[in-house]
């Protein structure tokens, strides 16, 4: 099982080093911003790389809002990054599952989900496979609890979307780790990633709040339950920097069914 974790973007490889990881997962522009990604002096070292890469998308990326303002641009940045995500080799494109706005219906989010694959199956589909993350927060989002994300699935199943599960978003989104990972995938079919992150704020609490892995509110066994019941690459963003993402890479190496770095 490869293990990594989320990095400064200038040195992803230096990152990797320094915490002893298989993976890592950066920003190729400002995760608030509306940048579109420019070329990686570093992508052709990133691609030959034994190191596995990941993109995590700008966190201002909706592509389920009714507000075109938002939602247009959003498409076309995520394909921008799907594009610039495949020039460095990467595996996955992660980006979160979006909202609606209050007192809009979900069912419209999903459809603009839909939307959003089949306008980049204009152009060939993405680049990159793009992974749907579940969300810690919000009433009106369209992948924080199962019930909706199975709608979501009903709609962007069909076109190969695949999904990253966040443990700290599922706790503080309301969904119970024990045999999460089996509700999951009756609805996904499939884990492609999980990122592995204890939560500091209590459960049903709706905050993105991560801490490390025998710190906060989850009980670590039920993380390890997750983890090695997804059986999929794992990513760490939890807070210490090299130091802290190592102990808990150097901790999830030390379970049994996690397994050893890959030489």
């Amino acid at each position: 099982m490869r293990i990594g974790a989320h990095v400064d973007s200038a040195d992803p490889l230096a990152e990797a080093s320094a915490r002893a990881a298989d993976a890592v997962q950066f920003f190729l522009s400002d995760p608030k911003g509306w940048k579109a990604p420019q070329p990686r002096d570093d992508a052709d070292r990133l691609r030959a790389a034994e190191v596995d890469v990941y993109v995590h998308a700008p966190y201002v990326i909706n592509v389920a809002t009714p507000n075109n303002r938002i939602r247009i641009p959003s498409r076309k940045l995520l394909v921008a990054h799907a594009a610039a995500a495949a020039e460095i080799g990467a595996r996955g494109l992660i980006v979160h599952g979006g909202h609606v706005n209050a007192g809009d219906d979900l069912t419209v989010g999903f459809d603009n989900w839909r939307k959003t694959f089949a306008y980049a199956a204009e152009s060939g589909g993405f680049a990159t496979p793009v992974l749907i993350e579940n969300t810690a927060g919000g009433e009106n989002a369209c992948a924080r609890r199962l019930d909706a994300l199975a709608r979501l699935w009903d709609v962007v199943g069909e076109y190969g979307a695949g999904f990253c599960l966040d443990t700290c978003h599922a706790h503080a989104g309301g969904e119970e780790l024990l045999d999460l990972v089996d509700r999951v995938k009756a609805i996904t079919g499939r884990i492609d990633l999980v990122h592995a992150n204890n939560s500091r704020d209590g459960f049903g609490s709706g905050a993105d709040r991560h801490d490390n892995l025998d710190s906060g509110t989850i009980d670590p066994e039920l993380l390890l339950a997750v983890i090695r019941g997804a059986g999929a690459p794992v990513i760490v963003e939890t807070p210490g920097g090299a130091t802290g993402q190592a102990a808990d890479i150097t901790f999830l190496r030390g379970q049994t069914g996690i397994g050893d770095r890959l030489a």
